[in-house]
């Protein structure tokens, strides 16, 4: 079924692609949580839980699940690429804060963002 311009969006979602990230940082689960967390905070959502994993040899992923929906990051170090999803479906958050802070803390050399409507 195709969406009508008068069928409401659901959901709101970014997703990140973060190129030419800091190895170690891509590494690092504690920091990776709190980046993730913080960034939840800088788009005012209320968050209800969070749960990250640390792969061997290397890699991170975690999800943040805030009451608005979710916050995840799948991380690659050996390729210094971090996958990046922002997804709520609030549209009074402030979604472009939070991705703004999550790409200057891992201070990718290339990004790439996509906007997404859901529902």
């Amino acid at each position: 079924m195709q969406k009508t311009q008068f069928q409401k969006t659901l959901g709101y979602h970014i997703v990140l692609e973060l190129h030419d990230c800091d190895a170690t940082l891509l590494n690092d689960m504690q920091q990776i949580k709190t980046i993730m967390c913080e960034a939840a905070c800088k788009a005012k959502a209320m968050i209800v839980t969070e749960h990250f994993h640390y792969f061997l040899p290397f890699g991170v992923s975690g999800v943040v699940i805030i009451q608005e929906s979710h916050l995840t990051i799948h991380t690659w170090p050996e390729h210094g690429y971090a996958a990046i999803d922002v997804f709520t479906c609030n549209s009074k958050l402030a979604l472009q804060a939070a991705v703004q802070y999550i790409t200057q803390q891992f201070n990718a050399g290339n990004v790439t963002q996509h906007y997404l409507h859901r529902g």
